[in-house]
């Protein structure tokens, strides 16, 4: 619908209002200067508040996305429209769907909903749950007041002031990031995706920092208290003859070719000390009339042949004119404010000068655009137009050479539905401003135009009397699809705040607890695994020493260390193989006690197993889901294995002495039945005399130092010898004794009766000897060996200490075979608890850190929306979404 510039005179006394001097169509009498100024000054105020407060905005935005959060660039696209149960009542919900373009795969779907009567904006975006909670809400207010909600959905459909078609779109702050040709695509699909969020980002910034360049001017233009009314439009469309229609004078040169490729600047001779003249700018110097270093005099007369000179490049005129009018009657002068009239190239002349024009158009505060009615609006004038909307909600637009038109009401249709798609404010009030005329006419002496009249006080309205509209809309325009723009970014950017957010708080509830849990027991693990690896040893080194105690207890009886069907005691073969039957016996006692210390291993094999099953059991216990478990597989038969040397060989530890004893240093990983030193044989084994004369006329203990590596010798015999005649005597002498002895017994033999029992005597030595050598020594020998064996396995010799003893060197061995495994397989589990823990550390720094930097930027984009709600409610704005 037709909106009027002009607002209903304010109630005042007679003497406070005089009339204007500035006439309406048909006579109306607007509101007087003062009224008009004073409206003007207090709207431009508060522009000029809302251009400070969006730039301030925009500065901490780029602050903001540099130092705390990157900010996404959404797409929003449109999802197919749901069938409604009661559409005719219910709220208009528009479904889109939200991806970004560094991550087009990961969408989520917002609705723009109506905002409530009173607001500023006509449009908010939400998440489908609050949607979906408001729209419940609606439904329920619905029932209650239809009426009320009609008329609001009303209200709010008049307030948009896009088209559907573009309400999702960015109007200021768009980045082109399509791939391709151009036309290849259509769709967001062309985004370039590849990009990442830093590189968008910056995009992003650069378009904000452009943004705020344009502010600056907007903000000189607005201060400034002149207008500038730029008249362009295409080519031969008649722009320089509807210049010179405007000043009712031909000045500007006009031709059937295209002819203006300057900027001309048309401005009221009194700015120039009255005088009619030309200024040719120049190059790179800023413009200032009280410096004529700045620019080159010329003639009125002069200005034709200037443009035809300067056909090939693009120079900035000043021309000032003097206009004889009255001021109810001129637009220059007009005794409100200084206006310039600036007729610009044609749009589809090249592609340099339409960019040329595009740039200045920024510092046009009035657009009066001439469309030939011959041509309407080709693709140059609708790409200028499209652009300009994004600051000038309303144009003037001059239909030309509309006289020569026959079918003039086809042409007007025509017309109106292209300016109803390019600026839809335009058209609602196309009455004023749109006007189709024939400029030419309009300079024939004596010839009234009406239509032309109408324009030029339209135009003169517009530009003069209207400002807050021609001067302040512009950049009003420009501030609300900023402000729209930063509504929808910061309004995206607050649901992937939101989705982070809320995110980490998952994150948090599902890892926090379990690293609180794995702090709390980590005590109980070190505890548990300390525990089961001092048991683990313990009992192994305890159950070694007790078998191997038990076993050598057994072989100084002798018997067998062990039971077991793999070893047996040989079968006495006779007198004549006695010196076989001690080696064998001796073989199969050491054999029997390396079989002990197998099965001492053994057991410490089932220990550590236990061990290492207590330990993964703490593990399942300690180590929280989704950690992987240890892969190590224990293989028992590993333990106690024989390790390779440096150059393949068995390692072995070496002999230092002559001692066959000490465990520790010679029989660890050395079987002792299969050393060839305890296996050698002596007589001793098979008549121990020593340990009979011990037992029967000493203490009864057999303590004597024996060395087990005494060989046959002559000595030996001659100690038998002794032994037996020590027997007759029934007591031991020492080495006087002996001597003693042997003088009594030659003194024995001397004497005729004791010759006479000497063969008795020998007799019953004979028979003894020989029943000991038949009955007694089959059974004699294993325990004679064992004792010794014993003895050599107890004892403890100068180069050694208690702990090489046999049965202490294996125990410590095992145990410490057994604490390697269990300390391996503690170590292991300690690691990955200790990675697990590590790794939920991270997680929960990293939760806390994004919750941190996502309710941070929550609450920062929500502020941003209050602030630019409250700007827009300062400065009288409406949303453009």
């Amino acid at each position: 619908m037709a909106q009027s510039y002009v607002s209903a005179p304010r109630t005042a006394s007679p003497s406070v209002i005089r009339e204007s001097p500035l006439q309406g169509i048909n006579g109306e009498k607007l509101l007087r200067v003062d009224d008009v100024q004073e409206a003007y000054i207090e709207h431009k105020d508060r522009l000029v508040r809302a251009l400070d407060s969006t730039t301030s905005i925009l500065g901490e935005l780029r602050q903001f996305n540099k130092e705390e959060w990157v900010v996404r660039y959404p797409t929003l696209r449109e999802q197919p429209q749901q069938e409604s149960q009661s559409s005719s009542k219910k709220r208009s919900y528009l479904r889109r769907s939200l991806s970004f373009a560094d991550d087009p795969a990961s969408q989520a779907e917002v609705v723009f909903s109506p905002a409530r009567k009173g607001l500023p904006r006509s449009f908010t975006l939400a998440s489908i749950v609050d949607a979906q909670e408001g729209q419940q809400l609606d439904e329920e207010k619905e029932s209650s007041d239809d009426a009320r909600l009609d008329d609001e959905k009303e209200a709010a459909e008049g307030d948009r002031l896009i088209t559907p078609s573009k309400d999702t779109e960015f109007n200021i702050l768009r980045l082109d990031l399509k791939l391709g040709s151009h036309g290849s695509s259509n769709s967001p699909a062309a985004l370039v995706s590849q990009l990442e969020k830093n590189s968008i980002a910056n995009l992003l910034d650069e378009r904000i920092s452009a943004s705020v360049n344009h502010m600056d001017k907007l903000r000189l233009r607005v201060e400034d208290t002149s207008s500038k009314v730029l008249v362009t439009g295409d080519l031969n469309s008649g722009k320089s003859t509807f210049v010179n229609a405007l000043l009712r004078r031909e000045v500007m040169p006009v031709d059937q070719q295209p002819c203006t490729t300057a900027f001309c600047e048309v401005h009221d001779a009194a700015e120039n000390e009255g005088k009619e003249e030309v200024h040719v700018l120049k190059d790179g110097v800023s413009y200032s009339i009280a410096d004529e270093s700045t620019f080159t005099r010329a003639a009125i007369s002069d200005l034709e042949s200037i443009v035809a000179d300067n056909e090939t490049t693009q120079p900035v005129l000043k021309i000032y004119l003097a206009d004889s009018r009255a001021p109810s009657e001129s637009l220059l002068n007009n005794g409100v404010v200084d206006i310039s009239l600036i007729d610009a190239p044609g749009l589809n002349r090249d592609s340099l000068k339409t960019t040329a024009l595009f740039t200045r158009q920024e510092e046009i505060d009035v657009v009066v655009f001439v469309v030939s009615a011959e041509n309407h609006f080709t693709l140059s004038s609708k790409e200028f137009l499209w652009n300009a909307s994004n600051e000038k909600a309303y144009l003037f637009i001059v239909v030309n050479k509309y006289e020569q038109i026959k079918n003039k009401e086809k042409c007007r249709r025509l017309v109106l539905d292209q300016i109803k798609q390019l600026s839809p404010r335009t058209y609602e009030d196309a009455e004023d401003l749109v006007h189709f005329v024939d400029s030419a006419a309009a300079l024939r002496p004596y010839t009234a135009n009406p239509a032309f009249d109408d324009l030029e006080s339209s135009l003169r309205s517009f530009v003069l009397v209207k400002r807050s509209k021609s001067k302040l809309q512009p950049a009003s325009t420009y501030l609300s699809n900023l402000l729209s723009d930063i509504e929808l970014l910061v309004g995206a950017n607050a649901i992937v705040a939101q989705s982070d957010l809320d995110r980490a708080k998952d994150d948090l509830n599902r890892v926090k607890p379990v690293l609180e849990k794995m702090k709390s027991g980590r005590d109980n693990l070190e505890d548990g695994l300390e525990t089961v690896e001092e048991e683990g040893v313990e009992k192994a080194s305890r159950r070694t020493k007790e078998m191997l105690s038990l076993a050598v207890e057994r072989v100084g009886q002798g018997l067998l260390g062990v039971d077991h069907s793999s070893i047996s005691m040989p079968s006495y073969p006779g007198l004549l193989r006695v010196w076989d039957y001690a080696r064998d016996v001796r073989k199969a006692l050491l054999a029997s006690l390396d079989m002990a210390v197998r099965m001492a291993e053994d057991e410490a094999r089932d220990t550590t197993s236990t061990g290492v099953k207590k330990i993964g059991q703490l593990g399942e216990t300690h180590l929280p889901e989704g950690v992987e478990r240890s892969r190590r597989v224990f293989m028992p038969e590993a333990m106690f294995a024989a390790r390779p040397g440096k150059k393949g060989g068995v390692r072995r530890r070496s002999s230092t002495g002559g001692a066959i004893v000490a465990g520790g240093i010679h029989n660890l990983g050395i079987g002792l039945a299969q050393r060839g030193d305890m296996l050698e044989s002596s007589l001793l084994d098979i008549f121990d005399v020593q340990h009979h004369l011990w037992m029967h006329f000493g203490d009864g203990k057999s303590d004597l130092n024996l060395d087990d590596e005494t060989s046959t010798t002559a000595l030996s015999v001659l100690s038998v010898g002794v032994g037996a005649m020590t027997m007759v005597g029934g007591q031991t002498f020492g080495a006087r004794g002996l001597i003693d002895g042997v003088m009594r017994i030659s003194d024995l033999f001397g004497n005729e009766t004791a010759r006479k029992w000497a063969a008795p005597v020998v007799g019953a030595f004979v028979v003894g000897a020989t029943a000991y050598f038949i009955l007694e020594l089959p059974n004699s020998i294993p325990r004679t060996i064992g004792r010794r064996i014993r003895t050599s396995l107890t004892r403890v010799e100068d180069n050694a200490s208690e702990s090489e003893l046999f049965v202490n060197a294996h125990p410590g061995r095992i145990s410490r075979e057994t604490r390697k495994v269990l300390r391996l397989g503690s170590w292991d589990l300690r690691e990955r608890f200790r990675a697990a823990m590590d790794e939920r550390s991270k997680e929960v720094s990293s939760a806390e850190e994004m919750a941190r930097k996502a309710k941070k930027a929550l609450d920062y984009f929500r502020g941003v929306e209050k602030k630019t709600s409250a700007i827009r409610d300062d400065a009288e704005l409406v949303s453009a979404l």
